[in-house]
């Protein structure tokens, strides 16, 4: 198969990433690399020079940086998934962001807890305050969600010379994502035409002759926050298997490890984890690319609860893991104790929390209306 990321910018990501968790950002270096590859022009329209890549090609490769890194998986897909959003906006939203530099790059945060959106003519005036915005120091743009008043949400997309980002990511695991707050003290205008209203990315509005556009965005975005996963427990089994001394155990004798029945149930437990995400990925994506993108709103409900079950299933499987890793795994630093962090902390992510919507699942199975508008 090939890929569009190459092998040397994989071992890159792998080489830097050490040193990105201790600077809690992004590699300048790594990011260079993935924009001179094309890794964030893989949803972006080809009129604005990118590449309208398959989604199934686009996570193939996020789960080959997650091998490599999770955290410049997770930070790099985010930002990448918003090319997505942005084709589906106002002609003039594109062009704004687009036109000079395909490669140009946008962080988020939708969660509008402490904004405030008031509606005036032509457009609205925006503040407040958004956490997580993953590999917001490489973006210079931010797509920020608000609630306005007697409407409901929006997305409001804002240039970086009206926002300030402030340090605040001191956090266990995920470090290289960089996903400080972003905050606007004074309100700033925002034209409607760099808005995105929710209800139109529900009904997949958009003017892009490309069909894949007719797909929710929503099936993308929630995908780009549990598929590093998959690949840092790819990583992780890889690691619990070759590994014989330094990480894990300077004792293993690996024929006896190899003997060991519990041990071999461990490892394949995690390695049909592994199989059946990836099988499920990859098939939905299939399914709805049959569908014409335009899968039904049964199947959107569906997709968007197995998507929620992948964090919860990947602790389960670097969970067994760590517990028969040695001795060495608790030190801090030890790769898979970084692994163990890495996947444990994404469960924090609100679109990774399955309660809500294995409710939704279950009550419009049982012939109730869907309440959720972001599948």
């Amino acid at each position: 198969m090939t890929y569009l990321v190459p092998n040397e910018t994989i071992a890159l990501i792998e080489a830097r990433a050490p040193q990105a968790r201790k600077d809690r950002k992004l590699s300048v270096e790594v990011v260079d690399a993935l924009k001179a590859c094309g890794f964030f022009k893989m949803f972006l329209p080809k009129r604005w020079g990118g590449l309208e890549a398959r989604p199934q090609e686009f996570f193939r490769e996020q789960i080959r940086i997650a091998e490599a890194d999770m955290s410049h998986a997770w930070a790099g897909g985010i930002v990448a998934i918003h090319a997505f959003q942005i084709a589906i906006m106002d002609e003039r939203a594109q062009a704004a962001v687009y036109q000079d530099d395909p490669n140009t790059l946008v962080s988020s945060s939708y969660n509008p807890v402490s904004a405030k959106a008031e509606q005036v003519d032509g457009g609205c005036m925006v503040s407040g305050r958004w956490g997580w915005s993953s590999g917001s120091e490489h973006c210079s743009w931010a797509l920020l969600g608000g609630i306005v008043p007697g409407e409901g949400y929006r997305t409001f997309l804002i240039p970086r010379t009206q926002y300030a980002i402030e340090d605040t990511w001191d956090v266990m695991g995920l470090q290289a994502t960089g996903s400080h707050d972003i905050v606007i003290d004074t309100p700033i205008f925002v034209p409607d035409y760099m808005s995105h209203k929710r209800d139109d990315g529900f009904h997949c509005r958009h003017e892009q002759s490309n069909a894949l556009y007719d797909l929710s965005w929503a099936q993308g975005f929630v995908r780009v926050v549990n598929t590093p996963a998959i690949g840092a427990l790819r990583k992780a089994l890889r690691l619990f298997i070759e590994s014989r001394s330094g990480g894990f155990s300077t004792t293993t004798d690996m024929t006896k490890f190899a003997a060991d029945v519990e041990i071999q149930e461990r490892v394949a437990k995690v390695k049909n984890i592994i199989s059946e995400l990836e099988s499920v990925l990859f098939g939905n994506f299939d399914k709805m690319e049959a569908a014409q993108w335009q899968p039904t709103l049964d199947e959107r409900i569906f997709y968007r609860y197995q998507a929620s079950l992948v964090i919860p299933k990947c602790i389960e499987g670097i969970d067994l893991l760590f517990d028969s890793a040695g001795g060495r795994s608790v030190f801090n630093g030890s790769a898979m104790m970084n692994l163990w962090h890495d996947i444990h902390i994404a469960r924090c992510h609100v679109a990774n929390n399955p309660t809500p919507f294995a409710r939704n699942l279950g009550s419009t199975q049982l012939g109730t209306e869907n309440t959720d508008v972001f599948i």
